[in-house]
């Protein structure tokens, strides 16, 4: 079967071809830059919102982008239950949209954050996490000044299982200093009550190339190497 993913591009997107660069020539999945008001959601099986500063982080991060055509397009995948991620300020574009629940704030240093950090996969069920294990440490970085996460709604996010990844140190342990920006629980990444929409802060796909790791490992492609699993399973 042929797969087809897009990559919604934004003004301001700055991480497009990353993972472009990603999916097309290390995952070796048919991946198209499409720009956010020209997107089709029936041509493709699955889309990335990647990182950047859409529309200049004005108003706040992700708002104005989640009024895209592009989301509305997006809305109709997400209910046909087909796979779409956010990274970083495609993470914001998907609270900011409400296709995942919370929100991101400034972070507590009030610093843009960028360096290698630990994330807990919390929950291997999700349409890009069903190649991880459980409780299992990946290390992705981060460069992000509003990462912040917070809701009101914990004990539902834990009741529903949508907290899918947390901030930790090397063996796991959820800590205060592995936190690197103040989210709520040091929770890093969430999905939608149907596991087909997971929006995180780290970037997976600049940890997909051992050459761009401290450690060379590639524990981002895991991700996407999910995705790929989850449509070809939806589709069977």
């Amino acid at each position: 079967m042929t797969i087809k993913i897009a990559c919604i591009q934004f003004p301001g997107s700055n991480c497009d071809l990353d993972t472009m660069h990603v999916l097309n020539n290390v995952i070796g999945i048919e991946t198209h830059l499409i720009w956010h008001n020209q997107f089709k959601e029936s041509e493709f099986d699955g889309c990335v919102l990647p990182g950047g500063f859409s529309f200049g982080d004005y108003l706040r991060s992700g708002i104005i982008a989640a009024h895209s055509p592009a989301i509305e397009e997006a809305r109709v995948m997400l209910k046909d239950g087909r796979p779409i991620i956010g990274i970083c300020n495609g993470f914001q574009i998907l609270t900011e949209a409400q296709f995942l629940p919370g929100a991101l704030l400034g972070n507590d240093s009030l610093k843009f954050v960028c360096k290698w950090v630990n994330i807990k996969v919390e929950n291997t069920n999700t349409a890009f996490t069903n190649k991880m294990i459980t409780s299992s440490v990946l290390k992705i970085p981060i460069a992000h000044g509003e990462g912040r996460y917070f809701s009101e709604n914990l004990k539902e996010l834990e009741d529903n299982d949508q907290v899918v990844f947390r901030y930790s140190n090397e063996s796991g342990e959820i800590t205060n200093e592995s936190n690197p920006n103040g989210s709520l629980d040091n929770i890093a990444g969430v999905c939608n009550l149907e596991q087909n929409c997971v929006g995180l802060m780290p970037h997976p796909e600049r940890a997909s190339e051992s050459i761009l790791s401290p450690t060379g490992t590639t524990h981002g492609r895991l991700f996407f190497e999910s995705m790929i699993e989850f449509i070809k399973r939806r589709v069977s």
